[in-house]
């Protein structure tokens, strides 16, 4: 990030406004992956489901679109689902629209179908393709989007693979080393990011991770970064994992990040994963790598989290004021 970025987020943060946007853009997947926050039944709070939603599709969703990114004027936006690819229409239009008003974007999908080489292309577009583990367990989890389909889909493009550590990967030593030679030694992939399955408050699912197998995963991925270069996670970022945000509030990410779901009028919160994330089990790679920045000292002094909890409560003081608040604390209706 160039340093002239750093400052138009700080820009934002001091006026009360989010630099970072996140949308769900449809409520549609073809995909039902166990543990899934996006369709957890308290992920918009309770009452209503991701699926209950009304979205929209065609030149619909694409000027809605338009008309939220316009109200928001984040630095970056995160375009997620359900599967954005089912849109992958409305998409091939959104896209450089998005990209012509300087915005960063990334879109996360399973690569279940192919999209435009000229995503990838752009250096403002970063496509992350989500990866639960190695073959077997991947195509189980996530079938139809296989691996098989994955590699035909990503041909000739470049990308960043993501995959969710679970509790069942950690049973099995060396998984770790496996997955991230597997993905370097593919000609399409630019950079590996990996996260820590997050449960909700009270889940007791086999995809969580003991106190042993996170402390296990630090030491693994600090061993890996060093023989894979294409494994983009600084030490100090996966440190971070070892002692995670204490809740939304103390998250430089879930403070920076507004997310709006497919019927572009609610909120999710009180972080991206919405419901009643357990944080002391976080594994957000985003709230891990803000985090690691908010540890760093200027001047080997100050810690940078100090000065962003002094910004943050003379944007949220300015927005109170101004009666636009960073976050609202309840759904509006963005679109009149």
């Amino acid at each position: 990030m160039q340093t002239s970025e750093v400052l138009r987020a700080w820009k934002k943060i001091l006026q009360g406004e989010s630099p970072s946007l996140s949308i769900e853009i449809t409520r549609e997947c073809p995909l039902r992956c166990p543990g899934c926050y996006a369709y957890d039944a308290d992920h918009l709070g309770g009452g209503k489901t991701l699926r209950d939603l009304s979205d929209y599709k065609g030149d619909e969703l694409v000027e809605n679109i338009l008309q939220v990114v316009d109200r928001y004027q984040p630095l970056h936006l995160s375009l997620v689902g359900g599967d954005p690819l089912v849109r992958y229409r409305e998409l091939e239009q959104l896209v450089p629209r998005i990209v012509d008003r300087g915005i960063h974007l990334q879109i996360v999908t399973s690569a279940f179908r192919p999209f435009p080489i000229a995503w990838t292309q752009n250096p403002r577009v970063n496509v992350v393709v989500s990866i639960d583990g190695l073959q077997p367990e991947h195509d189980i989890r996530r079938s139809p989007a296989t691996y098989q389909r994955i590699l035909s889909n990503i041909a000739g493009q470049k990308v960043t693979v993501h995959c969710t550590i679970t509790g069942q990967m950690m049973k099995r030593p060396g998984y770790l080393d496996e997955f991230v030679q597997f993905w370097s030694d593919k000609q399409e992939v630019k950079k590996i990011w990996f996260s820590i399955f997050t449960p909700q408050m009270g889940d007791s699912l086999p995809e969580i991770l003991s106190s042993d197998e996170r402390a296990q995963v630090i030491t693994d991925l600090n061993h890996l970064r060093k023989l894979y270069p294409k494994l983009d996670m600084p030490p100090e970022m996966i440190q971070q994992f070892a002692t995670p945000p204490a809740s939304p509030k103390d998250c430089i990410f879930a403070q920076t990040t507004t997310s709006i779901s497919a019927d572009l009028t609610s909120f999710i919160g009180p972080c991206q994963f919405g419901g009643k994330p357990d944080c002391s089990q976080c594994g957000c790679a985003a709230s891990m790598g803000l985090a690691a920045v908010g540890d760093y000292k200027l001047a080997g002094i100050i810690p940078v989290k100090s000065i962003f909890d002094l910004s943050f409560r003379v944007g949220r003081s300015r927005a109170k004021r101004q009666q636009t608040p960073l976050v609202s604390e309840k759904p509006f209706q963005i679109l009149q």
